[in-house]
């Protein structure tokens, strides 16, 4: 179980503040026209509230004046007494505070999704510009997600922000009425709401610790939650019976959480409920003062219910803008895990060079004794590897699973760069190309490609995303990959919506899916193109047809294929034997066959299956 951060007390919270100004610059870069009608419409409605009370302060005072004078009682009924100018005044005063009120959510509304959907993008923006070993890493994955699932809270700050504004400035004017006629009252009401702002400020501060210390046990509570319940998994959970022990699982995090939390809200409502009674104390203690002058006659009635009133609402704003303030603090916190993710650095950032792909490629790709491992691991994926991928040379890579075959391929593609050694592209390392210049030279599909919930032509259009309005080259790269004959029978062909996660979706089987997926190699016109076991789930004979094809569209190009089908990889000009990492045998199909190595055993192995 996750252990609680330290609390880092007050400072924390206040420090987190200055993140405040940087997230209002955001808002304003969102919409400036909508910030100013929300700032002017605050500033107007703030100045209600006084201006309520006084006008119930004189209407009071009139109607007692006209009970105790009969001659003021005998005209109260014409339309030109004062009370009535008043009576109109205060109704037209909530009308307008009624019409401010909706107006201010509406602009807040429209504010906080406009930045959410900033942030949003500003997420999924940055995330593209770090390393794929990043998003490999527990650590990073924790703050990306505390920075994903905080959209919420952020649009909150800043209503917030904004309401304590409004609120420090009606209690401005509030102080004023109330300073006019007795300063002790004001004095009375700060010190009641001292305590209160303590307590507030540490509770949240402990909130936001025991959020953060369990973030890592919260994206388990999500997934598990995911698998338990999606059309993706319940294959596995019907078959397997595991329906008990994922939310077995899941019912044991989740209950530890919420001891960790029930911990922290039952002390949190206890000392609420405490400082809660030395508000109301306070209130009836400035209360009992005001009603002994107007017994005493130093004040009108009327004075009374605009002290007591403006007393009662300065104690309730000065408790939310308590309340609200150790909120903010608590609140910028979270902002801080945004502005903390928006701020990483790729870590592989020496890879800004600005060189232009050579087009043609000359000499081609060469593996200068690469080694490579991945982010907090001491065993090497790839050691002292030393090859060239000629221009239009079709190279195979074969070896058993974890041999390093899909890391080459990373690093080829640029995803990755070597722990030590260099890859050269036409004598020059690779870092000094311009990373995105690199990829649109390479068109890839890895065994894993991921079946996106879009259109048949816009699950093939992402391997360009540029021509995603171009049909005929997305016809094109179908019928390269025989995908075609998959979208023909579909009823909306390339419009039809792939997957059943949204309405009207159709689900492919896994060959049908695996032919989609390799349109997307051919939508570029790429001068490496790379195939890492895309196809899997076809049959011997389709897979065979799919690489026949490969090898005629890819002529004068170069070519990386990944496959466990020695049948098909014998195709390739050269195979690469992987074994741990390193190098074991290079050379043609023939010329491993006749070395006798580990090549020809496994291809002798493999070929008695079809005996």
């Amino acid at each position: 179980m996750a252990q609680p951060k330290k609390n880092a007390g007050f400072s924390e919270q206040f420090s987190s503040l200055r993140n405040v100004p940087r997230f209002f610059r955001m808002i304003w870069a969102v919409s400036p026209s909508l910030s100013i009608w929300n700032v002017a419409l605050r500033l107007l409605q703030s100045g209600v509230p006084l201006s309520m009370l006084y006008v119930g302060k004189e209407i009071i005072d009139l109607v007692v004046k006209a009970i105790g004078d009969p001659q003021s009682a005998a005209t109260i009924t014409t339309p030109a007494h004062p009370l009535w100018f008043w009576v109109g005044l205060e109704l037209g005063l909530a009308v307008l505070s009624s019409l401010l009120n909706r107006a201010i959510t509406l602009t807040d509304s429209l504010l906080g999704d406009l930045v959410n959907n900033d942030s949003s993008v500003r997420i999924i923006r940055h995330a593209a510009t770090l390393d794929l070993y990043q998003f490999e890493d527990a650590a990073f994955y924790d703050k990306l997600e505390r920075a994903r699932t905080q959209t919420a809270g952020r649009t909150a700050l800043m209503s917030m922000v904004l309401s304590q504004a409004q609120d420090l400035i009606t209690v401005i004017f509030l102080a004023g009425g109330l300073v006019a006629f007795n300063p002790w009252l004001l004095l009375i009401l700060v010190v009641a709401v001292i305590p209160s702002f303590i307590g507030e400020t540490r509770f949240n501060q402990e909130s936001y610790s025991l959020t953060r210390s369990w973030t890592p046990e919260r994206r388990e509570l999500d997934y598990l939650r995911y698998i338990g319940a999606s059309n993706e998994t319940a294959k596995e959970i019907k078959i397997f019976g595991m329906e008990n022990f994922i939310a077995d699982r899941f019912k044991v995090i989740s209950h530890k959480y919420f001891l960790a939390n029930q911990k922290l809200a039952v002390r949190r409502a206890a000392w609420g409920s405490f400082f809660s009674a030395v508000g109301t104390a306070s209130y009836y203690a400035a209360y009992v003062f005001v009603v002994g002058q107007t017994v005493l006659g130093l004040i009108t009635l009327g004075t009374l219910t605009f002290l007591a009133g403006a007393f009662s609402r300065m104690q309730g704003l000065l408790q939310g803008i308590v309340s609200r303030f150790s909120r903010i603090g608590e609140t910028s916190l979270y902002l801080q895990d945004l502005f903390d993710f928006l701020e990483l650095e790729p870590l592989s950032k020496n890879h800004n060079g600005k060189r232009q792909v050579p087009r043609p490629i000359r000499e081609g790709f060469r593996f200068d004794n690469v080694g490579f491992k991945y982010a907090e691991s001491d065993i090497w994926a790839l050691k002292n590897l030393s090859f060239t991928l000629h221009p239009g040379e079709k190279l195979a890579l074969v070896g058993e699973n974890g041999a390093g075959k899909t890391t080459i391929v990373k690093l080829l593609a640029n995803l990755y760069q070597p722990t030590e050694g260099r890859i050269l592209l036409d004598g020059v390392d690779l870092r000094e190309y311009d990373p995105d210049d690199l990829r649109r030279e390479i068109g890839i599909i890895f065994q894993d490609y991921v079946r996106f919930m879009f259109t048949a032509g816009e699950n093939i259009a992402v391997g360009n995303i540029p021509e995603r309005e171009n049909q005929p080259r997305i016809e094109g790269a179908a019928q390269k990959s025989l995908a075609d004959s998959v979208v023909d029978v579909l009823p909306k062909k390339y419009g039809q919506m792939l997957g059943k996660r949204f309405l009207g979706g159709v689900e492919l089987s896994g060959g049908q899916w695996q032919k989609v997926a390799l349109a997307r190699a051919y939508m570029r016109d790429a001068q490496l193109v790379i195939l890492d076991e895309p196809t899997a789930a076809l049959d011997a004979r389709a897979e065979h047809e799919v690489f026949l094809r490969f090898a005629e569209l890819m002529k004068g190009k170069a070519a990386v294929l990944i496959s466990h089908r020695f049948s098909t990889v014998r195709m390739a000009d050269r195979i690469l034997f992987l074994e741990h990492g390193q190098l074991l045998e290079l050379g043609s199909h023939e010329e491993l066959l006749a070395k006798g190595g580990k090549y020809a055993e496994l291809f002798r192995l493999q070929a008695k299956g079809y005996l």
